[in-house]
């Protein structure tokens, strides 16, 4: 392979170069970067460009390996760390022209996690005002294209990690996920996400000054998405590296005991008061016929109280934003982010008071509900969204646009309250009028089960093809 082309191997295969000495990591964080500097301008993913500190790292590794020192297993693999995590000397913006200059002191748990484990970090990414849409623009750094076209949102809020993956510029992106953070532009690109499970992965950020509520610690978590589900089964375990700075991580392996086999999934298309579009109707059936030829047995189930646990979370999670970041939202906030928080409260009347403590107290009897169902069914085969993913700045477009964009994504946002593993994966690729639109299902799995979703993510893309060669073929 060309050195021109090393920017689209595989996380795995780049390491396992690296490390049998095939390529060096300079070659390999070059060609990164080369394919950053080629593509990026015209999609504004990676908002801070490292490749000077990458490349100076890149040889530092390869002088390590060249005098035998023992190497981590991302040895060399080009990764991308998202603007609202802490990487030291660099600011933590969070899209917030007001944050511009909140400069690390340390790095997070995830960055340092990533860095032991030989990656390389070649530039941060893009996301919304304070990481709270599900589309990616903010007046600090503007607007992140999505590569399929720009008829469709790149997502968010995690929408530069995934473009980073995509596109080309580095096999793993760094995001995070607090109602889809990470699903959401998983979907709008054909990338593979999993959201982990609540405790999974540590975090952390050095750089704040209170911690956080209640329900953004458990409900937010620290994640990678790829092109492939290999990469992340490959690359997690690193991620979910102990560290002492999170006091609730929960430091059991990446990969369980095996389930009785074949392996239960429960099959639903159930969308409640949202219509299910026709394609994501099929790319639900492909990704059934694909987990049945792997081995797995898929029963048609509707699983229990899952509108219920997605209404009183969001509630929940605005009841507590509102008290906690409400002044935050209303002074640093740009007027299109308040007017998309005025409709999200319109729609998700914020639970307060003894209202917002019984809504909590409600999350053990949805998360024991489910516990139930899944000691039946270790899997769960979703939608991720009833419809094709919407335009950019659908969000903007009043009621009708805040309703399409989180008000249909019970199926996110409930995985959240619940702390639920669940992973995304393309299922088909939509000609649609506008243009094409990768269509994204959703595997939940047992609790501290990500393993589990992955490896059917695994045999769901093995089966139907990756989505990165098409886009690929695409762009050109």
């Amino acid at each position: 392979m060309p050195n021109t082309d090393l920017w689209r191997l595989s996380a795995a295969e780049i390491a396992t170069r690296t490390l049998a000495g095939d390529i060096t990591v300079e070659a390999v964080t070059r060609a990164a970067i080369d394919r950053m500097n080629a593509v990026n301008p015209r999609l504004n993913a990676v908002v801070e460009n490292l490749a000077d500190e990458a490349l100076e790292r890149a040889r530092d590794l390869d002088r390590a390996r060249a005098e035998g020192r023992r190497m981590g297993p991302l040895f060399g693999v080009p990764v991308t760390i998202k603007v609202n995590v802490d990487q030291k000397g660099h600011a933590t913006t969070n899209g917030v022209t007001a944050l511009k200059d909140l400069i690390a002191p340390a790095n997070a748990p995830v960055v340092d996690n990533l860095l032991k484990a030989g990656a390389v970090v070649i530039g941060r990414t893009n996301t919304p005002e304070f990481s709270f849409r599900a589309d990616t623009d903010n007046p600090l750094y503007g607007r992140t294209r999505n590569p399929w076209g720009d008829h469709i949102s790149c997502g968010g809020s995690s929408g530069g990690a995934a473009v980073s993956v995509m596109a080309g510029m580095a096999p793993l992106g760094h995001g995070n996920d607090i109602g889809g953070s990470l699903r959401f532009p998983a979907a709008a690109t054909g990338a593979v996400a999993i959201k982990p499970g609540l405790g999974r992965v540590p975090a952390w950020n050095p750089s704040q000054s209170a911690e956080r509520g209640m329900l953004a610690q458990s409900m937010s978590v620290q994640g990678l998405i790829a092109r492939t589900a290999a990469d992340l089964g490959f690359a997690m375990p690193h991620l979910a590296a102990p560290d002492p700075r999170d006091p609730f991580h929960v430091p059991l392996p990446w990969r369980g005991d095996r389930p009785e086999i074949p392996i239960r999934v429960a099959f639903t298309k159930e969308t409640w008061e949202f219509d299910l579009h026709p394609e994501v109707s099929r790319a639900l059936d492909m990704a059934r016929d694909a987990l049945v030829d792997a081995g797995y047995e898929v029963v048609e189930m509707t699983p229990p109280v899952l509108r219920e646990a997605a209404l009183d979370g969001y509630r929940a999670l605005m009841g507590e934003m509102q008290a906690l970041m409400g002044e935050d939202l209303r002074k640093y906030g740009s007027p299109t982010l308040n007017a998309i928080f005025d409709e999200y409260y319109a729609q998700f009347p914020p639970f307060q008071g003894a209202e917002l403590l019984q809504a909590m107290a409600r999350r053990s009897h949805y998360a024991r509900e489910w516990s139930l169902f899944l000691e039946r069914f270790p899997l769960v085969l979703t939608p991720f969204l009833p419809q094709p993913f919407f335009r950019p700045d659908r969000d903007t477009e009043g009621a009708d646009g805040v309703r399409e964009v989180l008000g249909s994504a019970l199926w996110s946002y409930s995985m959240n309250f619940m702390g639920l593993p669940a992973a995304c994966v393309p299922a088909r690729l939509a000609e649609l009028a506008d243009g094409p639109v990768p269509i994204n299902v959703q595997i939940v799995a047992r609790r501290w089960r990500e393993d589990l979703a992955v490896d059917a993510a695994g045999a769901i893309e093995a089966r139907l093809g990756r989505m990165c060669d098409m886009l690929w073929d695409r762009m050109g």
